[in-house]
């Protein structure tokens, strides 16, 4: 009987085995995770749980006994050292070797921090990406707690969001010019600016950091033009690393730090597909990495396919969202390699979308508060269409009319 082994018991791992099951597959499931909690949520963590708003076991995708019930092995705390392709044998933590005949890598990312020479490995620096990192974090987010976020990206900026709600003073630092300068345009960035002000974040942009101040714990930072932040904790926020080592270490090739993967999810090794966070692949002329649950899921579920010898091409719109204070984002498609960028206000009190284009193309809409942008913008991105950036840009366009 075939022996599928999953490593990673993330969303990427948790879909696939499911897309296994439901596509009939009667053989062997062993899924691998190195965390103690089965399955869960990444995308709560900071903002319903860690307000208090989410029980723990609400965050689990699935029932802990569905997986016994679906012939499913789980198993919790598992973390695999070393992969035998020519043996077909993976390696776990404390020695135990575990025999596949078809292997899955869903290993994701983990966070990138701060060098320990700068002191990134005080205590009281924190990552924002896992169910152990939230719970840490838990006691410190008290009201009257002062808060330094490094990074302005998405994760930063959210978790700047949930902490001002909570009545803790941030500061949040961009050493780039302006946040979210490597996934969106200067007018998405400028909406954010404005809105973080609103709520009372101190957002410096062009704020390298030197170091990281305390003794035997953090207590603040230094900054590069010799000003320094006082900080009861800090939290890392600079990017993800793809999960790629004990691949690449085992021989699968890998790309940019990255599982490089086809467009129906196969390594360089026929008997191991790879999915999520930790894989890149091709995509309209270009090798690209998707960080989002959209693509953990979705890429995920067309390996199940290929493992199964069902195999179907890969050809994402990638989607994304983001909610921060009472604004929900909503973005589709890419913009890497706009050339023009047009400006809608939104039917609702500070709605807004920001359209891409390149050229006559539609390449992404970030929709904020501005649902009907965001459907309109998806519909004809998925049919392959675009509207006409002039008539757009008119201040009476309509949407539905174009």
């Amino acid at each position: 009987m075939t022996h599928i082994a999953v490593i990673g018991a993330g969303q990427a791992g948790a879909s696939l085995v499911a897309r296994l099951r439901s596509e009939g597959f009667e053989g062997e499931i062993t899924l691998l995770g190195d965390e103690a909690a089965p399955p869960y949520q990444r995308p709560p963590l900071s903002k319903a749980y860690l307000l208090g708003k989410l029980a723990r076991e609400r965050l689990f995708l699935r029932p802990e006994a569905w997986y016994g019930e679906h012939g499913v092995t789980l198993r919790t705390d598992a973390a695999v050292e070393g992969i035998d392709l020519s043996a077909k044998t993976l390696t776990l933590a404390g020695g135990e070797t575990l025999a596949w005949d078809k292997l899955a890598l869903c290993t994701g990312s983990r966070p990138r921090m701060l060098p320990e020479a700068i002191g990134g490995a005080l205590p009281g620096v924190l990552p924002l990406r896992s169910l152990a990192d939230v719970d840490a974090l838990m006691p410190l987010a008290q009201e009257g707690a002062k808060a330094l976020i490094v990074g302005g990206g998405y994760i930063g900026l959210e978790a700047a969001a949930v902490l001002r709600s909570l009545g803790v003073e941030v500061t949040l630092l961009e050493a780039a010019d302006r946040i979210l300068q490597r996934v969106a345009s200067p007018e998405t960035s400028a909406y954010y600016r404005a809105l973080h002000a609103s709520h009372g974040v101190d957002l410096r942009e062009g704020a390298a950091l030197t170091k990281i101040l305390g003794e035997g714990k953090a207590t603040g930072a230094e900054l590069a033009d010799g000003s320094t932040v006082e900080a009861d904790f800090v939290l890392v926020g600079i990017g993800v690393i793809a999960n790629a080592e004990a691949a690449e270490a085992a021989g699968i090739a890998v790309e940019n730090g990255a599982i490089a993967v086809d467009a129906h999810g196969r390594t360089s090794h026929p008997d191991v597909v790879a999915a999520g966070d930790c894989t890149i692949f091709p995509r309209r002329g270009a090798h690209i990495r998707l960080e989002s649950v959209q693509n953990a899921i979705d890429q995920a579920e067309n390996c199940a396919l290929t493992l199964l010898d069902k195999p179907a091409p890969y050809d994402p719109i990638p989607w994304f969202w983001s909610d921060q204070y009472d604004v929900k984002l909503q973005i589709v498609g890419l913009s890497t390699g706009y050339d023009r960028v047009i400006v809608k206000e939104g039917a609702r009190p500070g709605s807004q979308s920001v359209w891409h284009f390149r050229g006559p193309e539609l390449l992404c809409v970030d929709a904020m508060n501005d649902p009907r942008a965001y459907m309109t913008a998806k519909r004809w991105l998925e049919a392959g269409h675009s509207p006409d950036p002039d008539a757009l840009a008119a201040p009476d366009a309509d949407l539905k009319a174009l």
